[in-house]
């Protein structure tokens, strides 16, 4: 009896350190930036990718009217801003649609996804066609070329390849985003 007591006072005990260890994780990995010599000192720790899949290029142009490229966002959201700069250079660049979706939405997805929700932005790509299936490709500001990597890489798993392998190969998500308060408003502008 005294070993059941034990153990049932041990369990408590144990939830709660594997929740301290999870926020404790989560918090390391999320960096909330308000400015932009933040933005720019977290960006400098990210490391770049430096091979890519020698179809990258060929497959983003193919695929342009394929997918869609959607990110939350928010007003005054710094790094919404700087990935939002990236996504119309990429956009141009391969001829993809780029645009922003709803607060509520982006918490949705993520929701469906298991995802934590860590704050704006967050980018997913999507069949054009088809508002459902989705990779999240982003969370938080990235360099270009680990974007193009990343939607590269999300554009592989919703065309067939193992989800598995399409995520371990993708960029680290860099987690630089806007502090939580920005991440409860919506965004100001919609379409590419």
């Amino acid at each position: 009896m005294a070993l059941l007591l034990l153990a049932l006072l041990a369990i408590p005990a144990h939830v709660s350190a594997a929740r301290n260890d999870r926020v404790k994780a989560e918090r390391a990995a999320i960096h909330p930036v308000t400015q932009a010599r933040e933005l720019n000192a977290w960006l400098a720790r990210v490391p770049r990718t430096r091979e890519f899949p020698s179809d990258l290029d060929a497959t983003l142009r193919a695929e342009g009217r394929t997918f869609v490229i959607e990110m939350s966002s928010a007003p005054g959201c710094l790094p919404c801003g700087d990935l939002w700069a990236r996504l119309l250079r990429f956009g141009r660049a391969y001829g993809w649609q780029v645009r922003t979706i709803p607060s509520s939405e982006a918490l949705l997805r993520s929701g469906r996804l298991g995802l934590p929700w860590v704050g704006h932005p967050v980018l997913w790509v999507r069949p054009a066609n088809d508002p459902v299936r989705l990779v999240p490709a982003a969370i938080g500001t990235d360099h270009d070329e680990n974007l193009r990597r990343n939607v590269y890489l999300a554009t592989k798993v919703l065309t067939g390849v193992r989800p598995e392998i399409g995520l371990r190969a993708m960029s680290k998500y860099t987690g630089i985003v806007a502090p939580s308060g920005a991440a409860t408003t919506s965004p100001q502008h919609k379409g590419g």
